[in-house]
């Protein structure tokens, strides 16, 4: 195991730093330094804004993810891992995601949502080309796999979703008026292009479950905030189980023609 150089420390260093912005940005984001991003942007970005909104309990899944960054900043200072290849492929991006999560709190905070939508872009493909590193570099053992592969990938496949439903906040912020068939025809054209996209990262990026799993936990969130919340829409929730179903099966078929490595 050769010592850490000095890029390596930087990389340590900015890594720690993006952490601790990224939690000063949650603790504005849930309310505790600001306002809740379900109550930021006018409500643009609540539960039952658009019809591409998970119904609220879905965003517990950040505490997974949260948990996860916190856990990954820790685990790049380990002796045993500063000077790893997936240390050293990883921790740039891995930076650059939490200063874009944080930042797109504050955004919000604003009431800046067409400029969340550049961000949450941003961080979309971020998390991308750094999942696809992962790709390129084999786990080497669980605490590896569950760290790096589970977070990120849970982390790309949410940001995805997430991603749909801050553009539908956006334009929903532009006060056209359409009518609710158009409405829901739009809708269901974002969730075939979801599931599209949902199959393209599982094609490329070796079909990795925690990425089908946090785009299908949010598709499935769909469903029920369009069955049991306002604005309710049988057209969406169909539109997003189906679009839940395809992005299973293509990730299982993929998977399945592959040697189990991660």
């Amino acid at each position: 195991m050769s010592a850490p150089t000095r890029a390596d420390r930087t990389r340590q260093v900015a890594v720690t730093l993006a952490e601790v912005f990224c939690v000063l940005g949650t603790l504005v984001g849930t309310g505790v330094l600001g306002t809740r991003v379900a109550e930021s942007s006018g409500g643009a970005l609540a539960a039952d804004a658009t019809l591409l909104a998970p119904a609220g309990p879905a965003f517990s899944i950040w505490s997974v993810i949260y948990a996860g960054l916190a856990a990954y900043a820790v685990w790049q200072w380990l002796p045993s891992v500063a000077t790893s290849e997936r240390a050293r492929a990883t921790g740039w991006p891995a930076a650059l995601s939490m200063v874009l999560n944080a930042g797109w709190l504050l955004v919000t905070q604003q009431g800046w949502v067409w400029i969340s939508v550049g961000v949450i872009l941003a961080l979309a493909v971020t998390l991308a080309l750094l999942v696809a590193r992962l790709t390129r570099l084999p786990a080497s053992g669980r605490t590896d796999r569950v760290l790096l592969d589970g977070t990120f990938g849970l982390y790309l496949g949410w940001v995805t979703a997430a991603s749909f439903a801050n553009v539908a906040a956006a334009l929903a912020t532009t006060g056209l008026q359409v009518s609710r068939a158009t409405a829901e025809l739009a809708a269901a054209g974002g969730l075939v292009l979801a599931a599209a996209v949902g199959i393209l990262l599982a094609r490329e990026l070796g079909a990795r479950w925690p990425v089908a799993a946090a785009l299908v936990w949010a598709l499935g969130w769909i469903v029920v905030g369009r069955t049991t919340d306002r604005p309710e829409s049988a057209v969406t929730a169909a539109a997003a189980a189906a679009a839940a179903v395809l992005v299973v099966v293509a990730t299982a078929r993929l998977r399945s023609r592959q040697v189990p490595t991660r």
